[in-house]
């Protein structure tokens, strides 16, 4: 996964899951995060984009699937997409500590 993550980055992802079935979006996001990784890691070694996930943000990875219209914050089911995604983010970031300062 490409950093700096952006909040588009965090939106793209929920507005994917919010897309998809309650029961398919933890496999869902899970698949997301690590194209975005497989992206990253390929952008880094070969100098060009990963032919299926992009750059190795998560929006190039998220738009991947179907995205959801955009809604207004206090949908409770993007609410609980959008959790699910910074969940995942805050585990793959290493469990969820604070970035260091730049």
């Amino acid at each position: 996964m490409r950093r700096p993550v952006l909040p588009g980055d965090v939106a793209a992802v929920a507005r994917a899951l919010l897309a998809a079935s309650d029961g398919d979006r933890l496999r869902l996001c899970r698949r997301i995060f690590g194209g975005a990784a497989e992206a990253a890691a390929h952008t880094e070694l070969c100098r060009r984009l990963h032919p299926r996930w992009g750059d190795g943000s998560l929006s190039a990875a998220a738009r991947r699937y179907p995205l959801a219209d955009e809604v207004f914050l206090d949908d409770p089911e993007y609410l609980r997409c959008t959790r699910l995604a910074l969940r995942e983010l805050a585990a793959a970031l290493g469990g969820g500590g604070a970035a260091p300062a730049r």
